[in-house]
C-alpha cells in the first residue's frame, strides 16, 4: 500500500492570504502547504480520503488518474469543497462512490444540491453513489476493509479509518479508548498536530505526541499543520525518531 499526502495544511493552507508570518514566507517547498487530504493505492485500487478546495490542483500534481471512491471524515469545507472536481473521473468512470457519515451525505446533499439532482439534472455536473458509514461496522474498499475511527472535533462527530495496518485521524481533539482500541498493532498512524498552543477542537502538538504514545504504531507522521507550529526542518529536529512532520507530495510504502 502506498499513501501519497496531497495536502497537510490546516484549513486556509501555507502561505495564508495576506499574512507576513516567516513561515508563510518561507521558500523551503516542505513549508507550502494545501489543504488536508491523502490519496490511497495499492494494486489497482485508488481512493482518497477527504476532497477539499485544493483537490484538483492535487490530483493534477499527484498524476491520479482514476478514483474508485472518496472517504470523507467530516462535512468542513477544507475536507469536502473540491467535490465539483472530481467531474473529469466521472467522465472516464461513471459515478463515484462517496462515503461518510449521515450527516455528512446530507451536508453535502445541500451545499451540493445540482449533483444530487435526479430530474433534469445537468449532464456536465458530477455523478455519486451514497455509501453511509457507520461506527463499529467495517466496509469494503476494494479488496481490502476500512475501520471507521470514531473521534470528536470539538462538538463535533469525525471519522478517521484504518485500513490494514494504516490509520489516518485528522481534525480529533478527543477519542475514547474503545476507538483507541482499533488502532492497536499500527505501522503507520497519521495524526493532526495543528500547533504548540492549545486547541479547542483540534490536538496540539503535545497531544498529538501522548496519542502517538498511547496507540504506539511503528512509525507516525503528523498532518494538518498551521503556519504557527514553526518551519518544517526546525520542528523536526524536535520530534521522537519514529514521528514525522508530514508535508506536502510526500509519499510513503506500508
Amino acid at each position: 500500500m502506498k499513501v501519497y499526502f496531497l495536502g497537510t495544511g490546516t484549513s486556509q493552507g501555507i502561505p495564508i492570504i495576506g499574512i507576513d508570518h516567516p513561515v508563510c514566507k518561507s521558500t523551503d517547498a516542505k513549508d507550502k502547504r494545501l489543504r488536508v487530504s491523502i490519496w490511497i493505492t495499492w494494486e489497482e485500487y485508488s481512493f482518497v480520503i477527504d476532497c477539499g478546495p485544493d483537490f484538483r490542483q492535487q490530483m493534477l500534481s499527484c498524476g491520479c488518474r482514476k478514483l474508485d471512491a472518496i472517504l470523507f471524515t467530516h462535512e468542513h469545507a477544507d475536507h469536502t469543497a473540491g467535490l465539483d472536481d472530481i467531474r473529469p473521473f466521472n467522465f472516464r468512470q461513471g459515478e463515484i462512490p462517496i462515503y461518510g457519515h449521515k450527516r455528512v451525505l446530507d451536508n453535502l446533499r445541500r451545499r451540493f444540491d445540482y449533483v444530487f439532482e435526479t430530474v433534469n439534472k445537468y449532464p456536465g455536473a458530477p455523478s455519486v453513489k451514497t455509501i453511509e458509514v457507520h461506527n463499529n461496522a467495517p466496509f469494503a474498499v476494494g479488496d481490502k476493509m476500512a475501520i471507521p475511527i470514531n473521534a470528536m472535533h470539538g462538538d463535533l462527530q469525525v471519522f478517521g479509518y484504518r485500513i490494514d495496518d494504516f490509520a489516518y485521524l485528522t481534525d480529533v481533539k478527543t477519542i475514547e479508548q474503545s476507538e483507541v482500541d482499533k488502532l492497536k498493532g499500527l505501522k503507520v498512524l497519521v495524526v493532526n498536530a495543528l500547533r504548540v498552543e492549545p486547541h479547542d477542537t483540534h490536538f496540539n502538538l503535545q497531544e498529538a505526541l501522548d496519542f502517538i504514545n498511547l496507540v504506539k504504531p511503528e512509525r507516525a507522521y503528523l498532518t494538518h499543520i498551521s503556519h504557527v507550529l514553526g518551519f518544517h526542518e526546525e520542528v523536526q529536529k524536535q520530534l521522537p525518531e519514529n514521528v514525522f512532520l508530514a508535508y506536502d507530495n510526500l509519499e510513503i510504502t506500508i
